[in-house]
C-alpha cells in the first residue's frame, strides 16, 4: 500500500471566459491516492461537469462511494458544487471562508448559496485552516486574494504535488504575479509570491492550477505546462444534428 500520494488530473482546467457566458468555470479536478488506501478528490468542479467526472472516475477504477476525502481549496461554485456526489467522503474545506460566504446575501456572484448551506449543515464537514489537514502527508496554507481564505494543498509524494487552484489560475498569472479576478490585488500578489516560493522549495514538484495544465519549473525556474490541452467546443450551427462544428481550444 502506498506510503505517499500520487495525483492524476481527472478533468483539465481551461483559462478562458466568454463575452456572453462570463467565466466558463472549467476547473481542474485532481484524483489523489495515498497512505492507508485513501482516495481523495482535489476540488470537485461545477454541476455541469458531473457526467464527465463520473466517466473519468470509472476509467480510473474508482466508484464515488470509494472516495474517502474531498479537499476544497475555496468555495466558488466551479470548485465545490459537486461535493454531494461522494457520500462516504469527509469534506475538508476552509472554515473561515465558509463563514464569510454564509454571511453574503443569496445571489452573490461566484458563491453557490444552496451548496454552501448544505455543506455547513453536513456532519461530514471538516473545517480547515492553515496547517495540518488531519490527513497523512497533506498540509495546507492560506493564500487569499482570489477569495478571502483560499487554501493551497501540499501533498507529500514522489514528486511532491501542490494543488493551488485559483491562487494563480494559469501560466500568465504565475509569470506576471498578477491576477485578473482579485478581491485585493496587493494581498493576492503576496499570495502568488508565496506560492512560487513554496513551489521552488520543492525541486521537481508538480503544480496543479485551477484553470490550466499541470506545470513544472524548467531549469531557469519558469513555469512550463505538462501535456496538451484537450478542451474543445462542439457546436450545432447548421440545420441537422449531423452537422457538427468543432472548435479546438488549444
Amino acid at each position: 500500500m502506498a506510503d505517499h500520494w500520487t495525483v492524476d488530473v481527472l478533468v483539465q482546467g481551461y483559462p478562458g471566459k466568454s463575452p456572453e457566458q462570463g467565466g466558463l468555470g472549467w476547473s481542474t479536478i485532481g484524483l489523489a491516492r495515498g497512505p492507508g488506501g485513501r482516495i481523495a478528490l482535489l476540488d470537485t468542479g461545477r454541476v455541469g461537469v458531473r457526467k464527465l467526472l463520473l466517466e473519468r472516475l470509472h476509467q480510473a477504477g474508482v466508484a464515488p462511494g470509494e472516495v474517502t476525502d474531498v479537499l476544497i481549496t475555496h468555495l466558488h461554485y466551479d470548485h465545490c458544487e459537486n461535493w454531494p456526489m461522494f457520500p462516504a467522503a469527509t469534506i475538508h474545506a476552509p472554515g473561515a471562508e465558509l463563514d464569510f460566504a454564509l454571511g453574503l446575501p443569496d445571489g452573490s456572484p461566484m458563491w453557490p448559496e444552496f451548496t454552501l448551506k448544505a455543506l455547513a449543515a453536513s456532519p461530514r464537514l471538516h473545517r480547515l485552516s492553515e496547517g495540518p489537514t488531519g490527513l497523512p502527508g497533506i498540509a495546507c496554507f492560506e493564500a487569499p486574494g482570489h477569495s478571502p481564505h483560499h487554501l493551497v494543498f501540499v501533498l507529500d509524494g514522489a514528486p511532491p504535488v501542490i494543488f493551488s487552484s485559483d491562487v494563480a489560475k494559469n501560466r500568465a498569472e504565475l509569470a506576471t504575479g498578477r491576477a485578473d479576478i482579485s478581491i485585493d490585488p496587493a494581498v493576492h500578489a503576496a499570495s502568488i509570491a508565496r506560492l512560487l516560493s513554496e513551489w521552488r522549495a520543492r525541486p521537481g514538484a508538480m503544480l496543479l492550477v485551477g484553470h490550466d495544465l499541470p506545470m513544472r519549473l524548467d531549469a531557469q525556474g519558469r513555469p512550463q505546462p505538462m501535456g496538451a490541452q484537450r478542451n474543445r467546443i462542439e457546436a450545432w450551427l447548421g440545420d441537422t444534428l449531423e452537422e457538427v462544428t468543432r472548435f479546438p481550444l488549444s
